[in-house]
């Protein structure tokens, strides 16, 4: 599931990070809707074992252990090593994929910096920094107050995806928007279908100008194909269901320098 949230905001990142005259904020809301049967069988298990008494009385111990002075002490002066553990008695507490979703992604902009900020989940209170000027992308961790240098693009050749427009339309924050179907072969050769519901109407988001930095970069997360900016995306995960992020309020302005910088008094830490 992590693996899923990076991947969604490494596509805000790159749809967005390279916007010309674009300032201010952008929110999202992502849903996850379960289709697989096998993973509705595994959820609802899941959901069982959350439920259990035994489990229930070992999540009380843990809780009661981690509110211990002495062992609350320990966790905070290890802010990572009490992230993850939070982290992890989420994911026990709960028993919903679902749940471990971000409710919100937030993307500020300015100049050719950006920030994403995601709100809820697994990954709640984390933050993706991109310095243009030293062609340099951060991870934020805040419940750990730490922050990670992300490895730059390794040059492996992505296969070339497949992009159909249709003729469907729909009306998202009053914009309207055309449908293109994105096929993008994933590994085990398997097939990973979106729906990338893109408006031509917000003139200073130039989308395709990024997806040609991008392809020279050999990542396949826009595409030239694709006539303006995309307002909602569904992708189906195989095995799994369909996840959609949505556009669900554009501001202009009120982006400030210092939101887009390195938080002082967070500490390195390694990939």
């Amino acid at each position: 599931m992590k693996k899923i949230v990076l991947a969604v905001v490494a596509i805000l990142l790159v749809m967005t990070g390279r916007t010309q005259s674009f300032e201010g904020s952008i929110r999202w809301t992502m849903k996850m809707d379960i289709t697989d049967p096998k993973a509705k069988a595994q959820m609802e298990e899941a959901k069982k074992k959350a439920a259990d008494p035994a489990n229930q009385a070992k999540m009380k111990e843990m809780t009661d252990k981690m509110n211990d002075p002495q062992f609350k002490a320990m966790l905070d002066a290890n802010p990572q090593m009490k992230a993850q553990m939070e982290a992890m008695m989420k994911m026990m507490a709960g028993g919903d994929l679902s749940g471990m979703l971000p409710s919100a992604i937030i993307m500020k902009l300015k100049g050719q910096n950006s920030l994403v900020s995601i709100q809820g989940g697994i990954m709640d209170k984390t933050d993706m920094l991109h310095l243009a000027d030293k062609d340099e992308t951060f991870t934020i961790n805040h419940n750990a107050k730490t922050f990670t240098l992300m490895p730059k693009n390794d040059g492996e050749k992505r296969p070339k995806p497949k992009v159909t427009k249709t003729s469907e339309t729909a009306k998202i924050l009053n914009y309207n928007c055309t449908k293109y179907i994105i096929e993008i072969t994933i590994p085990e050769g398997k097939t990973m279908t979106s729906n990338y519901w893109a408006t031509n109407e917000i003139k200073d988001i130039d989308l395709k100008a990024i997806a040609k930095q991008q392809m020279a970069k050999d990542q396949s997360f826009v595409f030239p194909e694709i006539d303006g900016f995309p307002l909602r995306i569904e992708s189906q995960i195989p095995q799994t269901g369909t996840i959609t992020i949505e556009t669900a309020e554009i501001k202009r302005g009120g982006v400030a320098n210092s939101d887009l910088q390195l938080p002082s008094g967070y500490t390195e830490a390694k990939l």
